[in-house]
């Protein structure tokens, strides 16, 4: 076969025996490969070896509280949605060393967090709403005048390899954020997977000089416009079936002119103030600063950790916390993440992911609530 051209923009076809090859040509270049994989009855992110160790056949089926592996009837290898981690966890962990000091014959001194002498990371599977989540993080944590240092050494050189969507999730609404089904940029190489009869083969789009250079590894042909308007036909169907949507049009003036709405205290009533939500958020970016010391006082370490503005301790100024109450909390994280995040960083918090939804134990749905508010707006509470 004589390999077609791999220029950035090209679009290739790559049969299912050939995604190994693509896994090769980016660990041979030293990269840590991530996907995802089935683990503890749900779809993880975590480091694999080969195409083996995709979830090969299986899907999600997700509502309000509710997420459900289940066998599918063919062998797609991301034939599911998205799962209760996303690459939040990789590029921003849940915990970190920021800096360490050791007593060594009566002499203190400091040793600052080094960078990590890792590999560089290849997240393999990433949805076009993880795509705009990890765009918004890194606004977040590279934006400033003061890059954080343990985002930056991760996030640097990381090699992304984005899936479209062949389907979308009971709890997704990523149309309405404008944010997929679709991978549009921020990725080195996009796949687009075909399951029709024997066939099972991926559509690959180059994004990147990265991109086309691993794909001059891999066999493949020239796509034709037939492949293009299958994986377009896939997209489109996807993006006609979302579970749940939410009307953006002036919500930051919604959210802003109902402060004191009574649909706070309603949500409250059934808000367990676990922070499900923003752990399983890819944006939230929350975090407390803690120092630890060993037994002896010998060494002590400043340790940074994932925080909730669900916590009581979280709002804590001296004297005591500025939101003791569940629906100044749920304000709080609803009203930052689709209000004044646009304020901060230009753009929504909110990706529609639909992982708050799922992974809240009460199924509070904030679709729902952006509605309710919506629909009574200009009510308040006189209380």
């Amino acid at each position: 076969m004589v390999q077609p051209p791999t220029d950035r923009g090209t679009q290739l076809v790559m049969a299912r025996g050939q995604l190994d090859q693509l896994l090769d040509a980016i660990t041979g270049r030293g990269f840590r490969l991530i996907g995802p994989t089935v683990r503890d009855g749900a779809i993880v992110y975590d480091e694999i070896a080969s195409s083996a160790d995709l979830p090969a056949g299986w899907t999600d089926d997700q509502d309000g509280g509710t997420y459900r592996l289940r066998r599918r009837g063919d062998e797609a290898l991301f034939g599911y949605n998205v799962g209760p981690q996303s690459w939040k966890r990789h590029l921003f962990p849940p915990s970190s060393l920021l800096s360490r000091v050791r007593s060594q014959d009566g002499v203190s001194f400091a040793a600052a967090n080094e960078p990590e002498e890792a590999p560089p990371l290849a997240f393999l599977g990433v949805r076009s709403c993880e795509l705009q989540a990890i765009a918004i993080q890194d606004r977040v944590f590279l934006g400033g005048r003061h890059p954080d240092p343990v985002y930056a050494g991760r996030r640097e050189g990381a090699f992304i390899v984005a899936v479209n969507c062949g389907q979308a999730g009971g709890t997704c609404f990523c149309v309405s954020m404008q944010t997929g089904p679709r991978a549009q940029s921020g990725f080195d190489l996009a796949l687009t997977e075909f399951l029709d009869g024997d066939r099972h083969e991926f559509l690959v789009e180059i994004g990147t000089d990265r991109g086309a250079d691993v794909m001059t590894e891999v066999v493949s042909r020239a796509a034709q416009p037939t492949d293009a308007a299958t994986a377009d036909q896939i997209i489109e169907r996807t993006a006609a079936s979302m579970g749940r949507q939410m009307d953006t049009g002036g919500i930051k003036d919604l959210l802003y002119a109902n402060f004191e709405h009574p649909r706070w205290e309603k949500v409250a009533s059934r808000c367990l103030a676990c922070g499900n939500c923003t752990m399983a958020c890819p944006t939230c970016f929350c975090f407390s600063v803690e120092n630890v010391s060993d037994l002896t006082g010998a060494e002590a370490e400043l340790q940074r950790s994932w925080d909730s503005c669900f916590t009581m301790d979280h709002s804590y100024l001296h004297g005591g916390s500025v939101r003791v109450s569940n629906r100044s909390r749920y304000r709080q994280w609803m009203t930052h993440k689709l209000a004044t995040w646009i304020d901060q960083f230009g753009t929504s918090g909110c990706v529609g992911c639909g992982r708050c939804i799922t992974w809240c134990p009460v199924g509070i749905d904030i679709t729902e609530e952006v509605a309710a508010i919506r629909a009574e707006e200009g009510e308040t509470d006189d209380a």
